[in-house]
């Protein structure tokens, strides 16, 4: 338990190395701006064909819908860099992918993107809260016991460790490493776990992680972490 939970943390630093702005397309990007995100968020660029993120991901990130994930609140850093896996880097292919290797929608959204754009829009993400009116809940009380200790305990005979250990006790993430999953739609983390399980996301230490654990272990820790705050 304890090398699974130093790897995490070590994988953790290694991916904040490579998203913090200034470490990346030094050249490319000046100082964040929100104010030009949340234009970009609202109302997109139609000159460059950059659609309006708030279409799929709701006001202020606040998604209504279950296959999108909500964004607001969530760490720059961490956005930022999930914006970059989207887009193809010269003839490599996108680090994030669907099932099956399939593009996903968003592999169609972000190479439109510059990378002062994904840091602009990132920070103007950070900075939203997380309307409790929208944001989703644990919906299955059967599986609740079983979400719970999987999130602050693991699964200690498959060496599964607690969600907990790097996502905090309420959820909430942590700047620039982990993200904030109170509040997610169960069902874009349901898909995003098996994604990760399959290796279609790629992460070498969630699917380590996920490997180890069932469909019903997946189906309550995603619903679990959904009605945290």
């Amino acid at each position: 338990m304890k090398r699974a939970l130093s790897s995490m943390f070590m994988v953790g630093s290694l991916v904040l190395a490579g998203a913090l702005p200034g470490l990346t397309h030094a050249q490319d990007v000046t100082t964040p701006d929100a104010k030009a995100g949340e234009q970009l968020f609202v109302k997109g660029d139609a000159t460059r064909g950059v659609l309006a993120c708030i279409t799929c991901h709701g006001d202020g990130g606040n998604s209504t819908i279950p296959a999108n994930p909500n964004l607001a609140a969530m760490p720059h850093e961490y956005l930022a860099k999930q914006l970059h896996d989207f887009v193809p880097q010269g003839d490599k292919p996108a680090v994030r992918t669907g099932a099956d290797g399939a593009p996903s929608i968003m592999s169609t959204i972000a190479p439109a993107l510059s990378a002062q754009d994904i840091q602009n829009v990132a920070l103007y993400l950070s900075q939203q809260p997380l309307n409790p009116d929208t944001a989703a809940t644990a919906t299955h009380e059967a599986t609740t016991e079983r979400g719970q200790h999987i999130w602050r305990a693991g699964i200690a005979d498959r060496q599964v460790p607690a969600c907990a250990a790097c996502h905090g006790a309420t959820g909430a993430g942590l700047p620039g490493e982990f993200p904030r999953l109170s509040g997610q739609h169960s069902e874009y983390l349901l898909a995003q776990l098996k994604l990760f399980r399959s290796g279609d996301r790629k992460n070498t230490v969630m699917y380590d992680i996920t490997s180890r654990m069932t469909d019903p272990d997946l189906a309550a820790v995603a619903d679990y972490a959904a009605g945290l705050r």
